[in-house]
């Protein structure tokens, strides 16, 4: 059995439901979860609202101390830093799962995921990097933005059931207690830049270089979609120095800070590319974009239109009125002012020496 989750809070709901629509579709031998990071009984959703999937609240997870950590992370942090614990909770409540892969809530998975189980047949770990090749400007997101972001994409992971993948979610669990944290100073962008060491530090685990699998705004310079004639996404590569890309099936697409109330935006996290000039359809005036045709990307518009159209199907904008029930107020973030309290000397000291 192969168990596929993700985490997200009410809010992410519709995102969630839209994965989970998706897997249904295409990998319908997957049992698939939604490890909840927040409280059903608070929210009191109707019953239009309640998923159909299982839902796995967090704090029903056993993590230790979870109260603290919920005091130390804002709600970014602790999602992420919840993963190996509800990782190593699937591994002890389902035995028989051969296989656990987590996906970030605003994915879509296109096609059944082959060979992605032929590689955790055989691998402990797979993972996959940001890009493949070099980018070759600096628009954002640009290679030293992934050296403060990591080198691969946590939105994804899959794990395969033995002793090696258990002790790296073991190691990463204890980094995460504490070390979850968005402090780029401090060489950390919550989970990811852990798994830096994770090739380096176990065995038999697989890089990934599947242009179809995880597509986002931080490879699209690399990877480009097109449809076949049965209507299928296919992406396509170049030819680098290293690897001989082909046309083929697009496995999954990570919509990652895409917003369906601005659906012009590829996301707010990129700067290099946009879609077509077309008139906004609510006022009839032309929408602004960069005018370079090398920025614009109509290949992958209709990609967004149907991750929109799925989204607004799914009730989104119910879900986005729900707060989160582990969102505290900005005061309670002590943690914050006592780091900045500690740089201050620091930062007073660099400047001296910088003016001189």
């Amino acid at each position: 059995m192969t168990l596929a989750f993700t985490i997200c809070s009410i809010n992410y709901l519709a995102q969630a439901r839209t994965l989970g629509d998706s897997l249904r579709q295409t990998n319908p031998d997957y049992q698939y979860i939604i490890g909840l990071v927040d409280k059903l009984s608070v929210a009191n959703l109707p019953a239009e609202l309640v998923p159909e999937y299982p839902m796995l609240e967090v704090d029903k997870i056993g993590i230790p101390d979870f109260a603290a950590m919920c005091d130390r992370y804002d709600i970014t942090e602790l999602n992420t830093a919840v993963k190996p614990f509800y990782i190593d909770y699937l591994y002890q409540t389902y035995p028989n799962a051969s296989e656990v892969i987590y996906f970030d809530p605003d994915i879509i998975v296109f096609q059944p995921l082959q060979e992605l189980n032929e590689a955790l047949a055989t691998h402990s770990l797979v993972l996959t990097p940001h890009t493949c090749s070099p980018t070759t400007d600096w628009e954002r997101p640009n290679e030293q933005h992934h050296l403060n972001t990591g080198i691969f994409n946590l939105g994804f992971i899959g794990l395969r059931n033995d002793a090696t993948a258990r002790q790296f979610v073991n190691w990463w669990k204890d980094r995460l207690v504490y070390e979850c944290r968005i402090d780029l100073c401090e060489g950390l962008f919550v989970d990811q830049h852990w798994a830096n060491f994770a090739p380096v530090y176990f065995n038999n685990v697989l890089v990934d270089h599947h242009l179809g699998y995880n597509m986002a705004y931080w490879n699209l310079h690399e990877r480009f979609i097109s449809q076949n004639e049965a209507g299928s996404w296919m992406v396509s590569g170049e030819r680098t120095s290293q690897h001989l890309y082909q046309t083929e099936p697009l496995q999954f697409f990570h919509f990652s800070g895409y917003n369906p109330d601005k659906p012009e935006e590829i996301s707010k996290y990129q700067t290099r590319y946009s879609f077509p000039k077309q008139a906004n359809q609510a006022s009839g005036k032309p929408v602004r974009f960069a005018d370079r045709p090398e920025q614009q990307r109509p290949d992958v518009r209709p990609l967004f239109d149907l991750y929109r159209s799925r989204l607004l199907a799914n009730q989104n904008e119910l879900y986005r009125q729900y707060p989160c029930v582990y969102i505290k107020p900005p005061k309670i973030f002590r943690y914050q002012r006592v780091r900045r309290l500690l740089k201050t000397p620091f930062n007073r000291l660099i400047t001296l020496l910088e003016s001189r």
